[in-house]
């Protein structure tokens, strides 16, 4: 048996790494079409845009984020695909699986990334080094996608260490290290320097972390804001006190950025019950029940709000989900606003089974969770979404139709005021076979 390594001076010190799977999105894609291996290719996002790029791609001027008719004049020989959220969730699920065999502090960033706290895991693994080499092991051998990882003291060193790793690669910065790798870096690899700023640092002839570093504080609190001009001087001298935190502490959930900005009620209650949907039944797969309802929207400034609303018990229920998110955006009162994108997550969570449920007066004992599971069979069955509200079949102005509507499919429940029936759900008002 190989002894385990003996972690090195340059790794002290190194107690968070960040992991990054290589073009998430166009990776999970490859796996169903080998044949585009080596070629430019790209996933397209909402609203018409490049959501990633294979490096082919990316060495002929397509970026995440630019729209797809710039991107195909860019190269021409481009392969666009469409994402696909079940798959890259699964792929996802598997991925913080491997993770999480070897330290059960992991929490996930965004969809393809995750930071791990591997502090106490370090004699096991062999030190911050050989965590990286085998969870990126682990990682290609059974999931068959590259990562790049990084490590640091901290949650900001750590992600800009994976970033400069990519693809497929490990670095790690330890303390003595820290500042030196950050002042070489523009100042726009900081987390939360976006377009905006950047253009605030720019006139202000801050181009590097360096440059950043040792601004004064008061001239960025006077250009930047409180908040942001102290929290980008402290980043950029490595300072960042973040703990990771374990995924427990978010709950499932589920978002849609519209294909282009929205302001008609109507359909946000539509995207609402989509997303209700979602969720609930993420959770109930999960086996897990929340008591808060977090409703997050983003404006088409890229402002965004969030609200919360704690419910008296805690559920996996579609319907109540949904209520309570209607109810919030309901209350928000915000006269046809422009959204560009809206979330659900379920927080508060506890185990499903045998959570204590207190009858309303008239309330059947058994009804809307026996629904909910019939549609879970169902779904196991014939496929994700095969049973769903009728509401949902009808394709929204602007948007495409979901999955498993035909083109041309005629409306079906037109009406957009979605208020369940009194008796069981089985009419064909609410529920719908695809």
């Amino acid at each position: 048996m190989t002894p385990v390594p003996v972690p090195g001076p340059e790794e002290a010190g190194c107690t968070v790494l960040h992991v990054a799977v290589d073009d998430f999105h166009v990776s999970v894609q490859l796996l169903r079409r080998p044949d585009l291996l080596g070629r430019p290719v790209a996933v397209a996002g909402g609203r018409g845009v490049v959501l990633c790029a294979t490096p082919q791609a990316r060495r002929q001027g397509v970026r995440p984020g630019a729209p797809l008719s710039r991107a195909r004049r860019l190269c021409p020989s481009l392969t666009v695909l469409t994402a696909d959220e079940d798959e890259a969730a699964r792929a996802w699920a598997g991925v913080l699986e491997v993770l999480r065999c070897l330290t059960p502090v992991v929490e996930p960033s965004t969809q393809g990334s995750a930071f791990l706290d591997v502090s106490g895991s370090g004699r096991r693994l062999g030190g911050p080094a050989g965590a990286g080499r085998l969870l990126r092991d682990l990682v290609a051998d059974e999931q068959g996608l590259t990562c790049s990882v990084g490590g640091g003291s901290s949650k900001v060193v750590a992600a800009l260490a994976s970033a400069a790793a990519a693809p497929d690669g490990l670095l790690l910065v330890g303390p003595a290290r820290t500042v030196e790798f950050l002042h070489a870096l523009p100042a726009g690899a900081l987390p939360g320097v976006g377009p905006r700023t950047g253009r605030v640092l720019e006139l202000m002839g801050l181009r590097t972390v360096a440059d950043l570093a040792h601004a004064p504080l008061a001239t960025l609190v006077r250009a930047l804001g409180e908040g942001t001009g102290r929290r980008l001087h402290a980043l950029a001298w490595g300072r960042d006190d973040r703990p990771v935190l374990p995924a427990a502490a978010s709950g499932p959930g589920a978002g849609r950025s519209f294909a282009r900005d929205v302001d008609d009620p109507r359909l946000v209650h539509r995207e609402l019950l989509r997303l209700a949907t979602r969720t609930a039944a993420r959770a109930r797969a999960a086996g897990v029940a929340g008591r808060t309802v977090v409703l997050r929207l983003r404006f088409a400034d890229d402002g965004t709000l969030t609200r919360s609303r704690t419910l008296p018990e805690r559920t996996d229920v579609t319907r109540l989900v949904h209520a309570a998110a209607r109810d919030l955006f309901d209350g928000l009162g915000l006269q046809r606003a422009r959204l560009r994108g809206v979330s659900l997550r379920l927080e508060g969570l506890g185990p499903a089974a045998g959570r204590p449920h207190q009858l309303q007066l008239g309330e059947r004992a058994r009804g809307w969770p026996e629904a909910d599971g019939a549609v879970d069979r169902a779904g196991a069955r014939f496929g994700s979404g095969s049973v769903r509200p009728a509401t949902l079949l009808e394709p929204s102005g602007g948007d495409a139709p979901v999955r498993g509507t035909p083109p041309g499919h005629p409306g079906v429940g037109a009406g957009e005021d979605w208020s369940p029936p009194r008796a069981l759900p089985g009419g064909s008002e609410w529920w719908t076979m695809c």
